[in-house]
């Protein structure tokens, strides 16, 4: 017997009503000049250096803080900065700049030039090594026993291509850097502040009042809608913690503002983390006195790393580090939505500066190719792994 149509229709619509609805991929946010992490998911914008955002795990994270240990003549760290904010122009993101040395106008007429991508492919291939031709006489430069040995792969990129190449033999157009939107901070045309009960100095309490301003009338931290299109601010902030900013952590063994610099990047990264914005903040660490101060520095950035420069140093005269410029140590990397960071393969960093281009590459001393090698003799080496009665004889193995 046949059902009746009515139960079939309403089986039918019982049927199709279901609680479990389909899963869709969330929509990662589109901004020009980012893209999202293998790692963790979160949102990247490049350094400006290639390799540097190799060393950190892909690039800077969005809503993060990129500490930066100057060296001792601040060419270097200044050289990075510089790069941070090229990269900025040329992706089209907002800028601000703050500076209590030189003035903020000074540092972006400083910007290294853009180069094209058929140049930047050859800035590459000259940092890696060529294949040699084992036919070839000429290719025989070192010892024998080196010539079977795989090469030392010292270029560090990654094998998707993220950011752009600069050129520091050329400074950037005008009519680029002027349009790109920038805001800028120089403390000695400020005005003092009154801070009442807040224990940062004036130059540092109108510093975040600056940045907060910025953030919330731009749209940065979703309270008012952006136009067509979203966003990244990258903040530039120089030689913080210096005597210009009005803080006396480099110049006495225990400051009066112990807390000011430690107090002023605590409220700068919770303003990071509601933000679409990423800051590079530099500081003289070889002038701060205290390491326990130095230390809780180091533990409140998301990312700290070191320059050391050879200049005025004996390193610099060393044959050993004849083909670099500096050092660069990591001290700490970010941990984003997960328990561990992703280590470097190496630890052993060096930087160069060649005619155009600034690099990070791995460590590796040089094969000893001179003539004669100091090595134990055969007396001393049998003393020392044993002497019999009868006299000095080699161990028969």
């Amino acid at each position: 017997m046949a059902a009746p149509v009515r139960g079939m229709a309403g089986s039918t619509s019982i049927g199709n009503t279901t609680s479990f609805q389909k899963k869709t991929r969330s929509k990662l946010v589109s901004i020009p000049g980012t893209r999202p992490s293998v790692q963790n998911g979160q949102l990247l914008v490049s350094s400006g250096v290639s390799s540097l955002d190799y060393v950190i795990g892909g690039g800077l994270a969005v809503g993060t803080l990129l500490l930066v240990e100057e060296d001792r003549y601040d060419s270097y760290s200044r050289m990075l900065l510089k790069y941070f904010l090229a990269e900025g122009v040329v992706c089209g993101h907002e800028l601000f700049l703050a500076s209590a040395r030189d003035h903020p106008d000074e540092i972006m007429q400083e910007l290294p030039s853009p180069i094209v991508d058929d140049v930047a492919g050859m800035k590459i291939s000259d940092g890696q090594s060529q294949p040699s031709d084992p036919e070839n006489p000429d290719t025989m430069k070192i010892a024998w026993r080196y010539q079977n040995q795989p090469r030392v792969q010292t270029v560090l990129a990654s094998s998707v291509r993220f950011g752009h190449y600069y050129d520091v033999s050329k400074t950037m157009e005008p009519e680029l850097r002027q349009a790109a939107k920038c805001h800028s901070f120089y403390q000695l045309q400020e005005t003092p502040v009154t801070t009442g009960s807040s224990p940062l100095p004036s130059p540092y309490h109108a510093l975040l009042k600056s940045i907060q301003t910025v953030i919330r009338k731009e749209g940065f931290d979703g309270s008012t809608p952006q136009s067509k299109v979203r966003n990244v601010l990258r903040l530039g902030l120089h030689s913080l913690g210096s005597v210009l900013w009005g803080d006396d952590v480099c110049c006495k063994d225990n400051p009066a503002h112990c807390h000011a610099l430690t107090t002023f990047l605590y409220t700068l990264r919770g303003l990071l983390r509601t933000s679409l914005s990423v800051a590079m903040v530099t500081i003289p660490s070889h002038l701060i006195q205290s390491r326990a101060v130095m230390g809780r520095i180091i533990r409140l950035s998301d990312t700290a790393i070191a320059m050391e420069s050879f200049r005025g140093s004996e390193k610099e005269t060393n044959p050993l580090y004849k083909d670099y410029h500096g050092l660069l140590h990591v001290r700490q990397l970010p941990r984003l939505n997960c328990l561990s960071c992703e280590m470097p393969n190496t630890k052993d960093l060096a930087f160069k500066l060649k005619r155009k281009q600034f690099t990070i590459e791995r460590l590796h001393l040089p094969p000893d190719l001179s003539e004669t090698v100091s090595r134990v003799s055969k007396t001393e080496l049998a003393a020392g792994c044993g002497s019999t009665a009868m006299g000095n004889k080699h161990l028969d193995f």
